[in-house]
């Protein structure tokens, strides 16, 4: 069976975070603060913010509902100075990574898919300085750069349909796994600042999402094949739709779903990163709503 466990994850990442693998900005971070402070730069255009149900590695070579409208997302979003994606992909322990790659490997983390998916190459230039300048953003840790990680298949399935010619440079921030949901929603709030700087903050994960109860027979839809997963994904729109950060902070008591839909927060986690960085008074837009394999939500939202 094709495989993308986050417990896997977990286990080769806890290496990652504690070998020396994440190497510290320190006095880099201190110098770039200065330059994080400043007001938005050049005429860039302020950006939205994101978050991205990315569903299956599969999606990133289906012709589906999803994925046109991903295509045309992208053709009307305008054009990003970089993209900053927070990926459920990309679990670090203990510590808070940020990619300063100047060119980011494609990284297949999955098994038993097509010859085709492993094959598959996303070349998107990195953003080492603004890489750098988020990590100044982040007041409340030290956020550490590394080039060890790269563009996970939270990423680039998505950012292929978004921007095809793999021409608008990304980077990628890491998910503190020991860290509660508030945490993460407060990163979030720190990087709003490069919005300024025309950086799309993108959160990619998927907000119902329980692998053990997937049916993969199923065709893509418009409803869940279960009621808890109907239940839990309209209970976060409602959420959103009314800015109840604080109801989408405290994910486990959001429905009586919650233990069903969300048996692990990795997915979840990146829409807090997304809410975070939107303003309240920003509109919301569900981009794209529906279930793929009968219970795994891939819905899309845009603030501003």
């Amino acid at each position: 069976m094709p495989s993308t466990s986050p417990q896997s994850r977990r286990t080769a990442l806890l290496g990652l975070s504690t070998s020396g693998a994440l190497l510290a900005l320190g006095a880099l971070a201190e110098a770039a603060a200065a330059t994080a402070a400043l007001p938005r730069s050049g005429g860039a255009t302020r950006m939205p913010v994101i978050f991205i149900g990315h569903g299956s590695p599969m999606n990133a070579i289906r012709e589906n509902a999803f994925t046109r409208s991903l295509r045309d997302w992208g053709a009307s979003l305008p054009r990003p100075a970089a993209i900053l994606s927070v990926s459920a992909h990309w679990l670090t322990n203990g510590v808070t990574g940020v990619g300063i790659q100047a060119r980011p490997r494609t990284i297949h983390d999955f098994s038993g898919f097509p010859d085709e998916l492993h094959q598959m190459q996303y070349p998107a230039p990195g953003a080492p300085e603004l890489a750098r300048q988020a990590a100044a953003a982040v007041k409340q840790r030290t956020v550490h750069g590394t080039d060890r990680w790269g563009l996970d298949h939270g990423t680039w399935t998505v950012l292929r349909h978004l921007y095809p010619k793999a021409d608008v440079p990304v980077f990628q921030l890491s998910i503190d796994y020991d860290q509660p949901a508030a945490f993460h929603h407060s990163i979030g709030r720190e990087l709003a600042a490069l919005r300024e700087r025309g950086v799309l903050i993108l959160g990619s994960g998927n907000v119902v999402h329980n692998l053990r109860a997937t049916e993969r027979h199923l065709p893509e839809a418009a409803e869940a094949s279960r009621p808890w997963a109907r239940g839990y994904d309209l209970a976060v729109k409602r959420a959103l739709d009314t800015r109840d950060d604080q109801a989408l902070i405290g994910w486990q008591q959001l429905s009586m779903f919650a233990a069903q839909a969300v048996p692990t927060p990795d997915h979840y986690y990146p829409l807090l990163y997304a809410v975070g960085a939107a303003e309240a008074s920003e509109p919301v837009r569900h981009v794209f709503e529906g279930f793929h394999s009968g219970t795994l939500s891939m819905r899309c939202v845009q603030f501003g």
